[in-house]
């Protein structure tokens, strides 16, 4: 039979640029799970268009919660064309009971355990509604498809994953809901042998924290350093206090780890209880992971019941002074499933509950000291002024490890600029409208 595996995006309009894009991993695996007698075309439609007529006969939808609702579209058209769909990924596993009527099977959790019999209920004509088992272990090895992926430009990586689980417990994380909190690995010959078959030369480790687990990491540097692989990882910012692991990492090809700042604001980091919870330690931890050659990459977050509008302009003063490299800003979002989500619900702060706005970029409730639409506004200044030309030249001679890393991912961040006011415009003709007291707070949600 023919099976076909979609990963929808989340707006049409606003589509990721294709030389930015990674195969996405959980589709190759499902694809590595598959046995040979079926045929398996993958879809991302980032980068590529899904033809609803397309003659196949089981249909495989992975989503997140942003592209919840393009999944639950497409879902419609192909049962509308007599398709059996089957939901699976981090927002049906969250709320499969909202999944279930739009598929014919919900898979609940990891899929390592589950597709080979979920495929086998399917011919038999027994498929059941949901599909749930036990985390699997990670130590069979499952080969993927996806050698060689070439899209062009500075951010041609292969995605790979080593780690599954999370200790901590972040009130706006989903991922011990999805992993759970206990960390399992797979096995390193394994990674070694998907790094040698792949044939590629770049990698994005997709674990939430490389050194989840320091004896591993070890073992797993040590172990890939003779591969002449260049890697990009995430890491908590701890990870620049270990100086022989650090090493380890760079002599390995590390040549960038994204950090999970969060936030700079001191009260915040203390409420979160950050093990770098000042400041000053955290600009002497992007100075030592420098040092090592090694490209820091800091993941802010906008939107905390801290934050004032003075946010923007001490995180800039921040970034600049403490050289950091490029960053990622995000609002903060209240997804489904996670102790905040909860707490906003529970007090009436969400402003909507249409899962395409729940996307890192748009702010779905309501902040304490500032109007949503000034929260927006205020991460893209940021994200405007900190990538310009006069701030990346100011910036780069503390940066030439990687200077064509660094101007690359500056100059990605920059051009998207524009489309990021394009997006917030279009936001605002669906969500925003002009209140009364527009003089007062600016433009607000509507409640």
């Amino acid at each position: 039979m023919k099976i076909l595996l979609i990963s929808p995006c989340k707006n049409v309009r606003f589509k990721t640029p294709k030389r930015e894009m990674m195969p996405q991993l959980a589709l190759h695996i499902l694809e590595g799970l598959t046995p040979e007698e079926h045929e398996v075309h993958i879809i991302e439609e980032e980068t590529d268009d899904v033809d609803l007529d397309e003659e196949c006969d089981l249909v495989g939808l992975s989503c997140m919660t942003a592209n919840a609702p393009r999944a639950y579209y497409f879902a419609a058209e192909f049962r509308k064309r007599e398709k059996t769909v089957v939901l699976g990924g981090v927002h049906p596993t969250i709320l499969p009971e909202e999944a279930a009527p739009h598929a014919d099977a919900v898979v609940i959790g990891e899929v390592e355990n589950i597709w080979e019999e979920l495929l086998e209920d399917f011919k038999a004509g027994k498929l059941k509604k949901f599909y749930q088992k036990e985390p699997p272990n990670l130590e069979r090895y499952i080969p993927t498809k996806n050698k060689k992926e070439k899209r062009g430009g500075p951010f041609n990586v292969l995605p790979i994953m080593t780690t599954r689980g999370c200790p901590y417990n972040c009130e706006f994380c989903s991922v011990t809901n999805i992993y759970g909190r206990k960390i399992r690995h797979v096995p390193i010959e394994n990674v070694v042998r998907q790094i040698e078959e792949s044939g590629g030369k770049k990698y994005m480790f997709l674990d939430d924290n490389i050194i989840g687990h320091p004896k591993y990491a070890q073992a797993l540097f040590k172990a890939i350093k003779p591969l002449n692989i260049k890697w990009v990882g995430q890491a908590t910012v701890s990870f620049a206090n270990e100086t022989e692991l650090m090493k380890l990492a760079a002599k390995s090809g590390c040549i960038a780890l994204f950090f999970g700042v969060e936030s700079v604001s001191e009260t915040q980091l203390k409420r979160m209880k950050k093990s770098a919870s000042e400041v000053m330690k955290i600009k002497e931890a992007v100075r030592r992971v420098m040092d090592f050659g090694i490209h820091f990459h800091a993941s802010l977050i906008f939107g905390f019941d801290d934050d004032t509008q003075a946010v923007f302009p001490e995180t800039l003063e921040f970034l600049n002074t403490a050289k950091v490299a490029t960053a990622s800003f995000n609002i903060l979002t209240p997804y489904p499933g996670t102790r905040v989500y909860e707490q906003f619900k529970k007090k009436g702060r969400l402003i909507t509950e249409d899962w395409k706005y729940y996307d890192h970029a748009t702010c779905v409730f309501r902040p304490k000291h500032m109007s949503a639409y000034e929260l927006q506004k205020g991460k893209i200044w940021v994200k405007k002024e900190f990538s310009k030309i006069t701030n990346i030249m100011k910036r780069l001679p503390d940066n030439l490890s990687h200077p064509i890393l660094f101007l690359a991912m500056n100059w990605s961040i920059n051009r998207k600029i524009k489309k990021d006011y394009q997006k917030l415009e279009w936001q605002t003709q669906r969500i925003y409208i002009p209140a009364d007291s527009m003089a007062q707070e600016g433009t607000v949600l509507r409640y």
